[in-house]
């Protein structure tokens, strides 16, 4: 999985006044009024996004831009930053797609050339994409949870696959990428994860 960059806008007043009428200055003294970070992301988020119109990227920057301006930091030290989440529905048992995960020819064929991988708790995957992981729970057919590192972006972010039995021979992906630090990385991360499960999806209903 080779990140590519995308068009990310500028976190600047500017641009958070032309899209949404309001500078980040304006927005961070808005969601002070509310209650500031003990007031919750899911509310802040939620607030910005009904004065938005339902501007969803504006929303959820906003209130993370917020969180970081006003020190607010996980148990580790550092700031909760992004999350992007990634779905898929594939006609392959879970057994299939689960073994997909952590088989190197499989991953070879949707996540990147070259891969190594210790499927087991505290194993590791690598590729010649750059990307890097460690297992921190694997859970069969059930869920897999990583520590994760791609090529130039923020190293400490979070991976979690969910794999769900959806009938008739289908099982659903849901992949959450999680305490990404930069704007940029989490949209940059989300385009890359979409393009590896379209991957993913073609090479097992293909076999």
């Amino acid at each position: 999985m080779r990140p590519t960059d995308t068009d990310t806008p500028p976190l600047t007043d500017a641009a958070c006044k032309k899209a949404t009428g309001r500078s980040l200055k304006d927005w961070f003294a808005e969601l002070d009024g509310l209650g500031g970070v003990a007031a919750g992301r899911r509310a802040l988020v939620q607030h910005v996004y009904s004065e938005t119109q339902k501007n969803e990227w504006w929303a959820t920057t906003i209130a993370v831009e917020f969180e970081n301006a006003r020190g607010a930091l996980e148990k580790d030290g550092l700031p909760k930053g992004y999350a992007i989440c990634s779905t898929k529905t594939i006609t392959a048992p879970v057994s299939r797609v689960f073994a997909a995960f952590g088989d190197s020819a499989d991953l070879d064929a949707w996540l990147g050339a070259g891969t190594r991988v210790v499927f087991e708790d505290g194993g590791s995957l690598d590729n010649g994409d750059g990307n890097r992981a460690t297992f921190t729970r694997i859970r069969a057919d059930k869920d897999l949870r990583l520590d994760w590192e791609a090529p130039g972006l923020a190293p400490g972010t979070k991976v979690e696959v969910l794999f769900a039995d959806k009938g008739k021979g289908k099982t659903g992906v849901t992949l959450n990428h999680t305490r990404i630090q930069e704007r940029r990385d989490a949209d940059v991360l989300r385009a890359a994860w979409a393009r590896a499960l379209d991957a993913l999806k073609a090479h097992v209903e293909s076999a």
